[in-house]
């Protein structure tokens, strides 16, 4: 019988019928039980997204089954990702400073360049099979080991950093708003360190102890995180000036709560008995110029409603930014003090710095594929699922933009820590029906984000190491008998208490951004250029993705990271190329199939194409070498030190192929053919000769060699020059075939109009790292010995017959 006739009557995603019905999303198996179990057993086995054990997905012992469908597999993990601290405890912050329009296009923008982000991902899960292992296989399997081993040390270093601002950002509620009496070390940003530091210990340990808790509290924080938000948006629409909070301004300047009360009562009057007149002209804290100020009779006294709500028309006052200085009064230009009350801003504010703060705030889209071997249709489910996640919570950032500004006042959402409302979170007040609901939701879910990246970036960590791309690595692959990544945890909570010593999230917050950036500018780069350089594998299903978008996003991320801070940009460039050149100087020996080979290939033949024009000028000549290896019965080279030869005139930059014959039947010795190239590679690589080896079989040694003078190389990038190995034994050799294959090999070197190097006497030529003294004669072309970086002491006499009428 068709699945889809079960109990409930529900359609499945693998009913035909109903395939295209929007209820495929909530494609969970819902044959053996009703609808109402099922769904509460989901949301219970709900693991947000966290990274599997590299372990679990090499031996296959993972628990879960690939059941897991778009919503609770990819959706909800996105959405539990992307929410975070900042909506909380900055966002009505970035409103205030930046105004409606610019900070709307601060969300906009960031918001974009996550969606293209997420168009190139959804290409690479529609690409094939989607391996198991999460985000960073599927990426460095795209992008190659070079360029996917330095995006998995930045997207960890980014997840390691994210932990730090999680904590950070989960102290700040609670010291600054739920129990202000905790701080007792002076200034604030030290309760944050130490608090924050004692809190990473405990998460750090939470996690050694095992990810089971990680996974059950997961559920617990998505929750905190949706109610949140729902209360944030009825407070929103239940705003009123009648139910409003009320802040006092002196002028132009908003006035800390504590200072103007009296009595346990706000006296906001420019009486001369009130707390205003005291701190402006009596207390030592007063200057003539604030005394002045306060008797100006164009500076008044006046109430305002902190949030007035949606029909008070504050919208258009706050359109407009209101940047300011450091250590200025917020919303002006004028220097303040808060010893008289009044809001100082703690660091200057611009819409760059803006962009850096803001953007970890839409980060999170990689968590719904950090389960792909879970999905039961990952190439259906990662595409929509995050693309769906990204929309809502565009939605939600884009309409509290709004909404903010249209209900609470500006010069309340530029009071970042609230003093002017008694240090109370505004998004708290806001929400209805009581701001504790707020504080407990996000302080909670902010600690799950916390708990999530301290789980996720030390399995992340582990699967770089596992592969084996970044040798120095290879250390933290090493697991617990549990299968916990102990040595990598213990290095992301050091990274993570860097992070948390900085104790400040807007100081935190770019370099988050950097990374996150440099991670997805890569993921865009990668399928632009499959894409573009049409590589046979490349063949995404997504019907939504164009290279263009792809190229956008690269644009973009690369835009964002130098209006943000462009030497936090050039660092994280410095450290991508640095982990690019170390990988490639190690020699990544995994073979992905990538689109960065493709690249390299297509590089390959356009310079090609370019050098068939023509012969090179007389100026450009330079030596190519075609060193053709004797072997001894043992398939063993007989004059290995013709390759060190070849490497010092190798100086000039030109091309050095290294090849042998093998005489016989190719189906019979094509073994030892392969055997014998691969001595051959062992043997320039030994030499540090950038060239290649080939060996070939052919039933005459003769016709082999003059085969291989005929066409070794390839279009443009052929030899001129041949190296030939001297006969010895010749005179005593019975067999006169030895040589006879060398006069051939001459008169064809000949009959090709090549030059002919034939060293006598090279086993005794020195090795590497031996100087040697005495008197060498150079004819010309080996004039390339001295430019060879290793220094000799040797008298070099030039000797070269030249006609006056050519110009050398």
């Amino acid at each position: 019988e068709n699945a889809a006739q079960n109990k409930d009557n529900l359609p499945l995603a693998d009913n035909e019928e109903s395939m295209y019905n929007h209820m495929a999303l909530y494609e969970d198996d819902l044959t053996h039980h009703g609808k109402l179990s099922q769904i509460l057993n989901r949301i219970t086995s709900y693991q947000a997204g966290i990274t599997p054990n590299p372990n679990d997905i090499e031996k296959g012992t993972g628990k879960q089954k690939a059941n897991l469908g778009t919503i609770l597999g990819v959706y909800l993990p996105c959405i539990q990702n992307i929410f975070g601290v900042l909506l909380f405890v900055r966002l009505t912050w970035i409103v205030g400073m930046a105004g409606t329009l610019e900070a709307f296009c601060i969300v906009f923008i960031c918001c974009s360049s996550t969606m293209l982000t997420a168009f190139s991902m959804s290409a690479i899960a529609t690409n094939g099979v989607v391996p198991a292992g999460g985000s960073y296989f599927m990426i460095s399997r795209s992008l190659g080991p070079e360029f996917g081993g330095a995006v998995g040390v930045l997207f960890y270093l980014g997840t390691s950093v994210a932990s730090s601002m999680y904590i950070v950002g989960a102290v700040e509620i609670l010291v600054q708003y739920m129990a202000p009496q905790m701080n007792q070390f002076g200034d604030v940003f030290n309760s944050y360190r130490l608090y924050g530091t004692v809190v990473l210990l405990l998460l750090a340990f939470i996690v050694f102890v095992g990810v089971g808790f990680v996974s059950k509290f997961a559920a617990l924080s998505l929750a905190c995180v949706i109610i949140s938000i729902l209360c944030i948006y009825i407070g929103i629409f239940v705003a009123n000036p009648d139910t409003s909070l009320e802040v006092c301004m002196l002028g132009e300047r908003l006035l800390e709560q504590d200072k103007v009360m009296f009595n346990g009562t706000i006296m906001c009057t420019k009486n001369i008995t009130g707390p205003i007149y005291q701190h402006y002209c009596v207390d030592e804290s007063n200057t003539s110029s604030s005394c002045d100020y306060f008797n100006n009779p164009h500076t008044d006294v006046k109430v305002l409603k902190a949030i007035p709500g949606l029909s008070s028309g504050i919208f258009s006052k706050n359109i407009w930014n209101k940047y300011t200085q450091q250590g200025k009064v917020i919303g002006t230009e004028q220097e303040g003090s808060e010893t008289r009350g009044e809001i100082i801003a703690d660091m200057t504010t611009s819409f760059m710095i803006l962009i850096a703060i803001y953007f970890p705030s839409v980060t999170g889209i990689m968590a719904g594929s950090n389960r792909s071997g879970d999905l039961a249709d990952a190439q259906k489910s990662i595409p929509i699922g995050t693309i769906a996640a990204i929309c809502t919570t565009s939605s939600v950032y884009l309409s509290c933009v709004l909404f903010f500004a249209g209900c609470i006042d500006g010069n309340v959402m530029r009071d970042k820590y609230g003093a002017s409302i008694g240090g109370s979170l505004i998004i708290g007040k806001l929400a209805w029906p009581h701001e504790w609901v707020i504080l407990i939701g996000s302080f909670l879910s902010t600690l799950g984000a916390g708990l999530q990246s301290l789980t996720g970036a030390p399995r992340l960590l582990q699967a770089i190491a596992k592969d084996g791309v970044i040798p120095f690595l290879r250390v933290f692959s090493i697991t617990t008998k549990r299968g916990e990544p102990f040595r990598a945890l213990l290095l992301t909570t050091f990274i993570s208490e860097i992070g948390v010593l900085i104790g400040n999230v807007d100081y935190i917050a770019p370099i988050i951004t950097m990374f996150f950036l440099m991670c997805y500018g890569f993921v865009n780069m990668a399928c632009a250029l499959q894409t573009l350089l049409q590589t046979p594998n490349w063949r995404p299903r997504f019907r939504f993705y164009h290279w263009t978008l792809s190229l956008l996003g690269l644009a973009l991320c690369i835009v964002l990271m130098f209006i943000s801070s462009w030497y936090y940009a050039l660092a994280a460039l410095a450290i991508a190329f640095c982990i690019y050149k170390y990988i490639e100087y190690k020699g990544a020996e995994q073979e992905w199939g990538d689109g960065i080979r493709g690249l390299a290939m297509s590089a390959a033949r356009y310079s090609l194409l370019r050098l068939q024009a023509g012969p090179p000028h007389t100026k450009n000549w330079r030596p190519q070498l075609l060193v053709l290896m004797k072997l001894d019965e043992t398939l063993q080279p007989k004059f290995p030190k013709l390759v060190l030869f070849a490497s010092q005139l190798k100086a000039g930059k030109g091309l050095v192929l290294v090849n042998s014959v093998l005489e016989g039947n190719f189906r019979d010795r094509y073994p030892d053919a392969q055997a014998c190239k691969q001595t051959l590679h062992n043997l320039i690589k030994e030499y540090g000769v950038k060239g290649f080896c080939d060996v070939s079989v052919a039933t005459d040694v003769s016709e082999g060699l003059c085969q291989l003078i005929q066409n070794a190389g390839l279009g443009g990038l052929k030899h001129n020059t041949v190296v030939l190995g001297w006969p010895y034994g010749w005179r005593h050799d019975e067999d006169d075939r030895s040589y006879r294959v060398f006069l051939d090999t001459v008169r064809n070197v000949g009959s090709a109009q090549m030059c002919l190097l034939v060293p006598k006497g090279i086993n005794q030529f020195p090795d590497l790292g031996v100087k040697l003294k005495g008197t060498i004669d150079v004819w010309w072309i080996v004039h390339i010995l001295c430019i060879r970086d290793r220094k000799f002491h040797w008298f070099h006499f030039i000797f070269i017959n030249i006609n006056k009428q050519i110009n050398i």
